[in-house]
This record gives structure tokens, C-alpha cells and sequence, in this order.
């Protein structure tokens, strides 16, 4: 015979850890209840419970009583099943029933849950106090309060362990556990009042705090309070004491209190009373008056006692007193967010908190631990504090009806709201169940398995395991939802902006816009009306985001640009749940939008053209540029679902402006150098050009091998925003003019493509450097080239060589033709005299004809003195008479040749620092004027409208256009300086 065939074996598989203990006990049940159904039933019962053996033994020392009792609960299915659970999850609770059984008469009939006025007249009553009375006195003793606390203790757990889903109970469990505290301390008085003479002349006032207050107490907690005292009042309201008097009284019934609900008996204890977070703590006198009060929280307290007062509330004992006090502190509460280190403190407070808790303890520490309960009470009471100052919808003590209003008004996310409340309703019952076995205060996750397994079934978990699972499961939401919510930049920046400055309806609102720097301040309040009138969830996220984006969109150089492109922007995405929960949630995405939006009309063009992107904001590390090959293989990829070449091309340049929006705002945030920006802008390009190359040949015979070198600044790898794609085409050699032919007609498509008007910004292919310039064929063979720059190449073009490069289409056949142009473009011998003549000529002419009319020529960064062209043509001119003997200095950078240059001893340091610094600094100018404008320009603006933002952009203090001009000047008079004796000769 099998051991699962014999009793001991069933009861074995069905849980029981003592199977052969079980036997004899159930047999003995079934003698004594002669009722094999009922008998069975409330096996199951025990079956049922967290933990069978302990169950077991408590019913069975139950049936050992003479007194009938156990029959009755066996033969009523509701009341075994209570009973059943109750003592099979505590066993502290199965040691008092066993000694008073007759309490387990509570757990028949109605459990429901008990509201303060009821609790408190059950206790007053046990205690011999007349509950109708305005102070009542006692004439039982202690014991009484104690096992009257205890059956309502039985009453409340039954309940909470035979709910159908524990979670959802929680709260109610926590509210009634305060309920019942708060009827606790009222009879404690009582009884205390039993034994202090004088008592009557003194009006003590009781306010709880901490969870408490909250209403959502455990079920073995410090019980925090604060005593507040006054002497009472004769019939002609004259004070009968002094305050003196009155606080000495005070401390004699309050030092009673403590002792009473903390002393130990036979029957048992209830809790210790904590007043630590009275003024000044355990150095602070126990009790005060309401003015003593007053005084403090006016001058003293710190910024964490008014977060304490956060849940205080009127307990026991003279509740008008209490409410007095509440009423006292309460507007401090709501004021402890404008001091601007509170969000900083709050943040090191928690940090401090998780520092000290000792390395064993970490990983089961349901309160304190990273993850675990104190870091959605400090998240809930972070966010109300800081919001709930002009909100008053948020001014709520408990942590879950806190959330519950964060999450309503669209403070918290709904998805991140719904998982963080069920997370910390998981940890409050894990909390409650650990406390429950030995009704200890106690928060460490029990670390032997019986007890996890225990624990586990009271939860309706399958095991242990299962337990622990989602015990880490929940730390990791609540840490990743806390490290998002409580460190907050939004938060932070919302905390810095005074209280009445965050109501935006306010009369003050016009001068505060003005303050801050807003030139349109009745255009920014109908911005401001638009984006938060209404009572949806979307005004709701907008009017918590705007006190702070204001600040931002004033910290950049246009602030009404910022906020109108902002009201654009949010009109087109305001619908989509996505964007607001990111602006509110996502890191820093609000402030970088903002700091984005206020400084760039070509990144906001370009935003508006495809709203959906500005999720890259969330990410920093999204804003840095792509890689040339993954750029290419998404636009061939996106361009390939197309048969249409202008849709296919419209996929590409789709791309492409997400692209430039990316390097945009990346170089906006300072995510970029300088030479990083040109290289990925001409990443960008080179892609652009070599996925629409694809496009254009899709529907053309007989195309040759084709490529498309890079020259000017996209050979040399230094694009700036509005740069032209200058190149050369290659075609392989033949003489078939079909060939040719097929060829011109894929790069007119290529360039018509490009070029076409679109939503985002048109890309010129520019071809006017080719041979012979706009008169030479558009396309020429390897050989035509061959044979052009062997017999007629001018100087100009040996010049513009000097950049080309690696473009797009076929890069072997681009590599032949940079290898046939390599004693072209770097003579062996450098240059003749009549050469360097000749390109000092076409320099001057240049400076003569091409510098637009009317404009002052320092103020033009490429064509003015010192400018882009001054540089580069000076580099280009050492280049052309050094490279062919200095191979280092065979490169299309700007920056780099200047950098071999030095490193040859060709021009000296500070040479070499002049036209470096000049020409960054016209790169720079250059690409902030197309930011700004959201057009290229190569133009220092004359109007102080466009100079003051532009100055801001490159990252001048407000005011200081004329120390940028100065700064330019002089960067710009050095490097001519140096280009006069290295270019012209002087």
C-alpha cells in the first residue's frame, strides 16, 4: 500500500506538515461531532487556511473546552471558515483564543467593518465609561480596554483574511485599524482621567499622525501622536488654570495613555504611543500649548515636520482643541514646497533612509527597503506637496486616496497610477501578514520558507515562490515608477516657482509674463487660456505643465516663440495620450522642449511637420546621430514600400527631416560638437543622396555604374544646416551615348526629387563645379575626366579637389576617380608663382562681386574679413603648395589640414589658434542664424530683434550682444590678420 493511499499521505498532499498529529485529531473530531459532513467541512476549513497545523491545533484546543463553543462553530460553515483562517495565520492570535475562547463569539454573525463612533462606544463601554460623555471617566481597568481591543482585533482580521481578493480589503483594513486606534487612546484617557486629580480643569486635545492620521494603520504599529493642552474654561470663560497648570495636568494623562496602551498584562498588550514628532522631537516638552504650537510652526520647524503634519488630524480627548491646532498647522503644509530646498531635502531624506538600512535586511525590508513602501508614500506625498499648493483637490492624508487624486486631476499617469497603487496594496497586506503571525511590528519579509509558504496561502498565492516573485516584481515597479516621479525634473522645476506665481488665472499673471521676458504678454495669456481652459485630462496635464515650461520658455532667447510653437505643437499631439504623459513623466522632455521650442524656428518647422517625433526629447542619448549605414538602410528600406518614385523620395526626405530634427535638437541641448555635427549633417546627406539614387534609376534602362563625389563642404565632412550637396557625377567608361544618356536622366531625377518644395527641407544637388564649370556636360565618363584634368584643368578646380570625396552611388568608381585626381589636387611640386597669383585673384574678385549689397562685410561670417572663406582659402592655398610632399596634410577637413599644418611646423601655434577659433566660430554664428531664423544665412543680423536671440543661442547672457560682437571682432580681425601674411604675402 502506497503511503497517498493511507490518511496520513492524503493529508500529507493536501498540506499538512504533522499528517500523523492530523489523523488522530481529526479522528477524535469526527467522534465527538458524529457528523461525518460537518466534520469534513471544517477539515477543508483548515485546509484552507495559511497554515493547516496551526489551525488544527488552535480548533483542537478550542474542542478541548467543556463549554460547547466548538460545536457550535463547526455546525455554522461562515463562522468555522473565520475562525479556521484566523487562527491559521496568527499564531499569536490561536494563543489568546485558546485562553479566551469566548472572544471567537465576535466572529459569528456581522464582521463588517467598524466605523470610529461605533468602535469607540464598544470600548468606552468595556471600560465602564459612558460614551455619551463629553469627557468620559472610567471605573474598569486596563485589562478590560486590552481584551476589548483584542476582539476587535479578531473582528478585523477574520475579515481581512477571508476576503475574496486581500488588495482591495487593504484599505478598508487600514481605516478601520485607525478607527479603532483612535477608540483606544479615547478609552485610555478615560481611564486615565481615573486616576489624575485635577483633570477637569485641563482641555487636552490628542492628534494623530503618521499612519494614523492617514487612516491607514497597521495591524502592529508606533501609534504617532502630538498632545496639545489648554486649561478649561468656568461658566464665565475665565481660564480655571494657569497654562502652566494645564500642560502639567496634561502630561500627567498623557504619560498615563502611553502607559496603559504600551504595559504588558496577562491579557496581553496593545501598542506604544509615539510622540517623537512633536516639536523638537524627544528633546521637545511632551505637551504644549495651542499658542506654544503656533509659535513654533511659525519660526522653527523644519521642512520635515511639515511634512509630518501632512496627516494630522483630530484623534481623542477634546476634538474642537484638536481641530484648532490642525487648523493652525494646516496652510504651513501647504506653504513647506516654496522653500526652494524642500524637493532637494525630501530626495536625501529618502536616500539617507535606504543608505542606513544594513545590508542583510535589504532585500526583505517591505517599508524602508529601495522599492518597497516608503517610496510611494514619499512619491505620493512629494507630488501633493508640491502641486497641492494651489490644488486643493490633492490636500488628502492618506497615501491611497492621495494617489487616487493624483491620478484623477492627471498628476500620475493612469497606467502608472493603476500600477503603483496595486503594487503598494500588494506590499501593505505582505506587511500586514508578517505582523499578523506573532501581532509584531515587524517589516523584514520572514526569511525561512515555512513562514513565506504561510504567508503566500493567506494572499491566495500558490507558494513561496510565487510570493517572493512577485514581492521583486512589485520593488521593481515601484523603484522604476518612484526614480520617474520623485526625481522629476517637471517637479522640481515646479517647486521652484512661488505658489501664487504657479496659479496662472491670476490677476498678476500679465506682469509675472512680462517679468519673466514674454515682449506678447496679452498674446501669451490667450496661448496660456487656450491651452488650459476646459476640464479634461488634457487642460488638467497642461495647467501642471505650463508654471514650469513658462520658466523654461523664458531661460531661451524667444520666449513667445517658444510658447506659441508650444500651443501649435500641443493642438496637434494634445489628443494623443502619449505626449502629455511624456511631457509630465518623461525625465527631462518638458524642459528640453521647451528650451528647444524657444530657441529654434527651423527645429519647430520641422516638428510641426512630424509632431510625433519630438519623443526623441525623452531620450538624450536619441538625440545623437545615427550611424551612415543604418540612416541608408532605413530610407532604401521605408523607400522600397513605394512604387511611385515621388512617394519613394517623400519616404526618404520623411527620414531625412527626422534626421536633421534629431541633430537639431541635439546640438541645441549641447549633445554635440561642432565637428561632430558636420560630420553626421553630411552623414545625412550622403544617405539622402544614395537612397534617392536608388529611387531615380528604378525605371531606367541601360544606367552605367554612377557615382556622386562629395565636394566642397560635403567632401570635407563640414555641413552646416543649409548647405548644398556640391558633387561631381562619374559614370564608368564606354562610348555608348545611351549609357550617358540614361545616366543625365537618373541625375535630373535625382536632383528634381530633391530639390521639390516639400514639408521638409529642400536638398540642392549643385553640380556647378564639375569641368568647365556650367557650361561643361553635367556627367562625364572616368575617362573624359582623365583626360580633362591631364590638358585643361584651371587652378581653380585643382583648388576645389582639394574637398572631394567619397560621395554616394558606386564607391569603387568613386574611389578610382579621387585616385586619378590625387596628383591633380596635390602637385608634387606644389604651386608656381603665376599659379598662387592666379588663385589671390579669383580670391579677390570673389570678396568684390559676391558680398551682397548693403551689408557691412564683418558682419558676414563667410565672405567678411576673417570669415569662413578667409580661413579656408588660406588652408587650401598651403594645402595646394604642401600635400604633394606632407601626405598627412591630404585631407578635406578645414580643421584638420590646420591641425598638420601646426604639427609640420608649417604655420606657427597661434597662427593656427587664430583661424581655427575664427572659423568655428563663423560655423557656429552660421548654423545658429539657421536655427534661429529656421533659414541658412550666412548674415550677423543688424536688427536687435534677431541679434539678442542669436547672441542667446550661442550662448551669451541675456544683455551681452555687444561682449559677442566685441568677442567676434576680434576673433575675426586676428585671422585676417594671419591670412594677410599666409595668403596675401603681406
Amino acid at each position: 500500500m502506497t503511503r497517498m493511499s493511507t490518511p496520513a499521505g492524503r493529508l500529507a498532499a493536501r498540506g499538512f506538515a504533522e499528517p500523523q498529529v492530523a489523523v488522530t485529531v481529526i479522528e477524535r473530531w469526527m467522534t465527538e461531532l458524529d457528523d461525518d459532513q460537518i466534520c469534513s467541512g471544517l477539515v477543508e476549513d483548515v485546509l484552507a487556511s495559511a497554515d493547516p497545523d496551526l489551525a488544527l491545533t488552535g480548533l483542537d484546543r478550542i474542542a478541548a473546552s467543556p463549554d460547547g463553543r466548538f460545536r457550535r462553530i463547526a455546525a455554522d460553515p461562515v463562522w468555522r471558515a473565520r475562525v479556521a483562517r484566523v487562527l491559521g495565520a496568527s499564531a499569536a492570535l490561536t494563543m489568546h483564543c485558546g485562553v479566551h475562547g469566548e472572544q471567537l463569539e465576535a466572529l459569528a454573525g456581522d464582521i463588517g467593518p467598524r466605523g470610529r463612533d461605533e468602535l469607540r462606544a464598544e470600548l468606552l463601554a468595556a471600560v465602564g465609561a459612558d460614551p455619551d460623555a463629553p469627557a468620559p471617566v472610567a471605573t474598569s481597568d486596563p485589562d478590560a480596554l486590552r481584551l476589548a481591543y483584542r476582539q476587535a482585533l479578531l473582528r478585523t482580521a477574520a475579515r481581512d483574511l477571508s476576503a475574496e481578493d486581500p488588495s482591495e480589503e487593504v484599505s478598508v483594513v487600514g481605516a478601520e485599524l485607525a478607527a479603532l486606534a483612535d477608540a483606544v487612546v479615547e478609552s485610555a484617557l478615560a481611564l486615565a482621567r481615573a486616576e489624575v486629580p485635577g483633570w477637569e480643569d485641563t482641555r487636552l486635545a490628542i492628534v494623530a499622525l503618521g499612519k494614523t492620521g492617514a487612516r491607514e494603520l497597521n495591524y502592529v504599529s508606533d501609534v504617532d501622536v502630538l498632545y496639545v493642552a489648554e486649561p478649561a474654561l468656568d461658566g464665565e470663560g475665565a481660564e480655571r488654570i494657569s497654562p502652566h497648570r494645564a500642560v502639567a495636568i496634561a502630561s500627567k494623562l498623557v504619560g498615563a495613555v502611553s502607559r496603559i496602551c504600551s504595559a504588558h498584562s496577562a491579557a496581553g498588550t496593545i501598542w506604544p504611543i509615539d510622540a517623537a514628532l512633536r516639536p523638537e522631537g524627544n528633546a521637545g516638552p511632551l505637551v504644549r500649548t495651542l499658542a506654544s504650537h503656533e509659535a513654533y510652526y511659525s519660526t522653527w520647524a523644519k521642512n520635515w515636520e511639515f511634512q509630518a503634519m501632512l496627516k494630522a488630524r483630530p484623534m481623542a480627548g477634546d476634538l474642537e482643541l484638536a481641530q484648532q491646532f490642525v487648523d493652525v498647522v494646516w496652510p504651513h503644509v501647504w506653504q513647506v514646497a516654496d522653500n526652494e530646498m524642500f524637493v532637494a531635502e525630501v530626495q536625501a531624506m529618502r536616500k539617507r533612509v535606504i543608505s542606513l538600512i544594513p545590508a542583510k535586511d535589504a532585500d526583505d525590508e517591505i517599508k524602508l527597503g529601495a522599492g518597497g513602501l516608503r517610496d510611494t508614500e514619499f512619491t505620493v506625498q512629494l507630488l501633493q506637496l508640491v502641486h497641492g499648493r494651489t490644488d486643493e483637490r490633492l490636500r488628502l492624508r492618506g497615501t491611497f486616496e492621495g494617489l487616487q487624486a493624483l491620478i484623477d486631476h492627471g498628476y500620475v499617469g493612469r497606467e502608472d497610477g493603476a500600477l503603483l497603487d496595486a503594487a503598494y496594496r500588494f506590499q501593505r497586506v505582505l506587511e500586514h501578514r508578517s505582523q499578523l503571525f506573532q501581532l509584531r511590528r515587524t517589516h523584514l519579509i520572514p526569511r525561512d520558507e515555512a513562514s513565506r509558504r504561510r504567508i503566500a496561502r493567506s494572499m491566495g498565492l500558490k507558494d513561496a515562490a510565487t510570493l517572493m516573485d512577485q514581492w521583486h516584481r512589485s520593488k521593481r515597479r515601484v523603484l522604476r515608477l518612484h526614480q520617474r516621479l520623485f526625481y522629476s525634473p517637471l517637479l522640481e522645476a515646479v517647486a521652484r516657482i512661488p505658489s501664487q506665481a504657479v496659479r496662472l488665472t491670476s490677476d498678476a499673471a500679465e506682469t509675472r509674463l512680462r517679468a519673466l521676458g514674454y515682449a506678447g504678454s496679452k498674446d501669451a495669456l490667450r496661448h496660456l487660456a487656450a491651452l488650459t481652459q476646459g476640464v479634461t485630462r488634457q487642460a488638467e496635464i497642461q495647467r501642471q505643465l505650463l508654471p514650469a515650461m513658462l520658466g523654461w520658455f523664458a531661460e531661451g532667447p524667444n520666449p513667445d516663440h517658444g510658447l506659441l510653437a508650444f500651443r501649435q505643437l500641443s493642438e496637434a499631439l494634445g489628443h494623443s495620450s502619449w505626449y502629455l504623459r511624456a511631457l509630465r513623466d518623461e525625465g527631462a522632455m518638458a524642459e528640453n522642449l521647451a528650451r528647444v521650442l524657444a530657441s529654434s524656428r527651423y527645429a519647430t518647422d520641422l516638428l510641426r511637420r512630424a509632431p510625433q517625433t519630438v519623443e526623441m526629447l525623452a531620450d538624450i542619448d536619441q538625440l545623437k546621430p545615427r550611424p551612415l549605414e543604418d540612416i541608408t538602410a532605413e530610407m532604401r528600406s521605408t523607400a522600397s514600400r513605394h512604387d511611385d518614385e515621388d512617394d519613394a523620395a517623400g519616404a526618404i526626405r520623411a527620414v531625412r527631416r527626422r534626421e536633421l530634427l534629431r541633430l537639431a535638437m541635439g546640438d541645441l541641448l549641447g549633445v554635440l560638437e561642432l565637428d561632430d555635427l558636420g560630420t553626421a549633417l553630411t552623414d545625412v546627406t550622403t544617405a539622402t543622396i544614395d537612397a534617392t539614387l536608388d529611387v531615380a534609376g528604378r525605371d531606367v534602362e541601360g544606367v552605367p555604374r554612377l557615382a556622386v563625389v562629395a565636394m566642397g563642404r560635403w567632401g570635407g565632412r563640414e555641413l552646416s544646416y543649409g548647405s548644398d550637396a556640391d558633387a561631381l557625377v562619374v559614370i564608368e567608361d564606354g562610348e555608348d551615348a545611351d549609357r550617358t544618356k540614361a545616366a543625365l536622366a537618373v541625375v535630373g531625377t535625382l536632383r528634381r526629387l530633391l530639390a521639390k518644395p516639400g514639408a521638409d527641407p529642400a536638398l540642392e544637388v549643385d553640380l556647378d563645379l564639375r569641368p568647365e564649370g556650367k557650361q561643361g556636360p553635367m556627367v562625364r565618363t572616368l575617362a573624359s575626366y582623365r583626360a580633362y584634368y591631364e590638358r585643361w584643368s584651371s587652378t581653380w578646380e585643382r583648388q576645389a579637389l582639394l574637398r572631394a570625396g567619397l560621395g554616394a552611388g558606386d564607391r569603387e568608381l568613386a574611389g578610382e576617380f579621387l585616385t586619378l585626381i590625387e596628383p591633380v589636387r596635390h602637385p608634387r611640386d606644389g604651386l608656381s608663382g603665376k599659379e598662387v597669383v592666379e588663385i589671390r585673384r579669383l580670391k579677390a574678385r570673389m570678396e568684390a562681386e559676391r558680398l551682397p549689397r548693403g551689408v557691412a562685410p564683418q558682419r558676414h561670417v563667410k565672405l567678411g574679413p576673417g570669415g569662413l572663406s578667409d580661413v579656408e582659402w588660406t588652408v587650401q592655398l598651403l594645402q595646394l603648395e604642401h600635400a604633394g610632399r606632407v601626405e598627412a596634410l591630404r585631407t578635406t577637413r578645414t580643421t584638420a589640414a590646420l591641425d598638420v599644418l601646426f604639427q609640420t611646423d608649417l604655420i606657427n601655434e597661434a597662427d593656427a589658434h587664430a583661424l581655427r577659433r575664427s572659423w568655428e566660430e563663423a560655423a557656429r554664428i552660421r548654423n545658429a542664424a539657421t536655427l534661429q531664423r529656421g533659414k541658412a544665412s550666412d548674415v550677423i543680423p543688424s536688427d536687435v530683434r534677431e541679434l539678442v536671440p542669436l547672441t542667446e543661442l550661442l550662448g551669451y547672457a541675456k544683455g551681452q550682444t555687444s561682449v559677442f560682437m566685441e568677442d567676434h571682432s576680434r576673433a575675426a580681425r586676428q585671422a585676417r590678420r594671419v591670412m594677410d601674411r599666409l595668403f596675401w604675402g603681406q
